[in-house]
C-alpha cells in the first residue's frame, strides 16, 4: 500500500467528512500543532528512564487524548459527527495536575525551564501546548469547535509544568528562579486571594 496520495500536491488537504481546505488554514495549523505535540510526547516517553514507567504510561494516555483533540479539530461541525474528546478528560488532567503540584514546594516566582532531562522535555511540551492553544483559539473565532478542546489544551500546559516540577523533585533537582521575577503566584489559602 502506498502512503502518498498526491492529493495534497497543490496545497490542499481533506478534512474528516471530505471537505477540502488549504494546508495553511487555521484548522490545519491547529491540528498540525497538536500532532507536533503528540510526537514530542512520544519522543519524551522514549527518552524517560524505565524507573518512570508510571509517568510513561500516563503520557501514553495523554497521547490518546491528543489524538481525540486532533480528530475534533479536523472534523468540521457541519459533519454532525460526535466529539471525540470528552469532559472527563479534563477532570482526569486536573487530578493529575493536583497530584504533581502537591509533590513540589510552593513557589511565588517564575522558574527557568530545565532541570533533569525529563523535566526539560516536559517544559518543551508545555510550550508546544501553549502554541497549540493559540492556534486553536484563532480557529475558534471562525469555526464552531468542541468547547472541551480549548479547555483541555489550556490545562495540558499546566499539566506539563506540574509534571516537570515533580520530575525535578524526584530527581533531586532544585528549581532555578528567574532572578528578576516579582511575586506572581499567590497561594489562595495563605493569601486569601
Amino acid at each position: 500500500m502506498k502512503i502518498y496520495t498526491k492529493t495534497g500536491d497543490k496545497g490542499m488537504t481533506k478534512l474528516v467528512g471530505g471537505s477540502q481546505v488549504s494546508k495553511d488554514s487555521d484548522r490545519v495549523t491547529s491540528y498540525g500543532t497538536v500532532d507536533e505535540l503528540n510526537s514530542w510526547v512520544g519522543y519524551a516517553i522514549s527518552m524517560l528512564p524505565a524507573k518512570d514507567a508510571e509517568v510513561k504510561a500516563e503520557l501514553k494516555e495523554v497521547q490518546q487524548f491528543l489524538f481525540d483533540v486532533g480528530t475534533d479539530l479536523a472534523t468540521p461541525a457541519e459533519t454532525g459527527r460526535p466529539a471525540k474528546l470528552q469532559t472527563e478528560s479534563i477532570a482526569w488532567l486536573e487530578a493529575r495536575i493536583d497530584a504533581y503540584t502537591a509533590e513540589a514546594p510552593d513557589i511565588q516566582r517564575f522558574i527557568l525551564p530545565g532541570g533533569c532531562p525529563g523535566a526539560s522535555m516536559m517544559h518543551v511540551a508545555r510550550t508546544i501546548a501553549r502554541r497549540a492553544e493559540r492556534s486553536i483559539v484563532a480557529l475558534s473565532w471562525t469555526a464552531k469547535l468542541n468547547s472541551d478542546v480549548v479547555i483541555f489544551v489550556n490545562r495540558l500546559s499546566d499539566y506539563f509544568y506540574a509534571l516537570a516540577r515533580a520530575l525535578n523533585v524526584r530527581a533531586g533537582e532544585t528549581d532555578v528562579f528567574y532572578e528578576r521575577s516579582e511575586k506572581v503566584f499567590h497561594n489562595i489559602k495563605k493569601d486569601g486571594l
